[in-house]
């Protein structure tokens, strides 16, 4: 069985990110989403409601799994037999970054790393630009999947 990872904080999840897994879930069996735990880190979103959002909107692919991660990406995959992590690049400055942890993750697990250029629609979206945009009263419908634009917007009316 082929595997993939496909991991990120996804905070919350962008149409974008959605159309790396979609893709990814195409050229393999099993596509892990990995919600990676970081707790250095400020979220909008728990976990549990990151992955919940993330099953919602990845439910037509019978093949993806979402599960939480935290350590190293590349004990997440040796654990679960995960051949291949699976990154969505954006531009040339998300390059240098990824190909550091691409051999990285080789070098210590012999764990491929996979690019996919982003659809040119989604090539400016993040999920930091998503949250502040939409903090600001901007709209960002279209970026999301409609139940994390719902979400969102529950969260910052609070």
């Amino acid at each position: 069985m082929r595997k993939a990872a496909c991991p990120g904080s996804f905070d919350p999840i962008t149409n974008g990110h959605l159309d790396i897994i979609s893709r990814a879930s195409r050229l393999f069996d099993e596509v892990v989403v990995a919600v990676l735990i970081n707790k250095s880190k400020a979220n909008l979103f728990t976990v549990e409601e990151r992955i919940e959002l993330i099953r919602e909107v990845t439910r037509d692919h019978s093949n993806v799994v979402v599960e939480s991660s935290h350590g190293l990406l590349v004990d997440f995959c040796r654990a679960r037999g995960i051949q291949a992590i699976v990154k969505g690049l954006r531009a040339v400055s998300d390059f240098d970054y990824e190909l550091q942890m691409a051999q990285m993750n080789h070098s210590l697990a012999g764990v491929e790393t996979l690019f996919m250029s982003t659809n040119p629609q989604y090539a400016f979206l993040s999920s930091s630009l998503v949250k502040e945009v939409a903090t600001y009263g901007g709209d960002v419908s279209g970026l999301v999947p409609d139940i994390v634009l719902k979400q969102l917007r529950e969260r910052l009316a609070r």
